[in-house]
């Protein structure tokens, strides 16, 4: 998607299979069996319209839609997220965080309230957001989860590296630093 937008910012009207393959190191023939899953063909000899491919591509994500999230943990990976406005163009709107540290809670980043996790339940009545955002400590990460469900959460993007256990009708995304961390030091020794 990437690499899409950026070919659209320099006023690409086309792009081949080839070219897309090229910049993000997938087989052409893949691209192309991939985006006929979404139904988009593109033009012999002169490939796909990049405008047509983002806008495909950004609604078959997700992307085009606003889910509002709330962050749990404002440490130092928190405070980052929190900061982050490039999640918004992918449709990740982050409304508030929440944390226990005294020193940061009634302070806001980037314009984004901090609570105490205490007042989660009052302020999830008010707003009715769907996803949580976990970067808790390890120690913390299953019962900050436990109260995302409490509070009617349906998805939890979590950053910890604790699998966390929720009820299956909650949607779970992991995102390891730590292991893909692992991944590339194990590469890197391998070269």
């Amino acid at each position: 998607m990437a690499y899409l937008k950026l070919e659209a910012g320099k006023g690409e009207t086309f792009v081949s299979s080839t070219q897309i393959s090229r910049a993000i190191n997938v087989s052409a023939s893949q691209i192309a069996k991939d985006l006929s899953i979404v139904n988009v063909t593109g033009k012999t000899r002169v490939g796909y319209d990049v405008n047509k491919l983002v806008n495909v591509l950004e609604r078959f994500l997700g992307f085009k839609d606003a889910h509002k999230s709330f962050l749990f943990g404002v440490g130092s990976l928190g405070g980052a997220l929190l900061q982050d406005r490039g999640l918004s163009q992918y449709g990740m709107e982050i409304v508030a965080g929440f944390d226990v540290n005294p020193k940061i809670i009634g302070t806001q980043i980037k314009g984004l309230p901090v609570y105490h996790i205490d007042e989660f339940a009052k302020i999830q009545a008010e707003k009715g957001v769907s996803i949580g955002i976990l970067t808790v400590p390890v120690d913390q990460a299953q019962t900050a989860a436990e109260q995302m469900v409490e509070g009617s959460i349906r998805a939890i993007w979590n950053f910890t590296p604790v699998r966390i256990r929720v009820p299956e009708n909650i949607v779970v995304q992991n995102t390891s630093i730590y292991s893909h961390l692992a991944v590339m030091f194990n590469r890197l020794g391998n070269i």
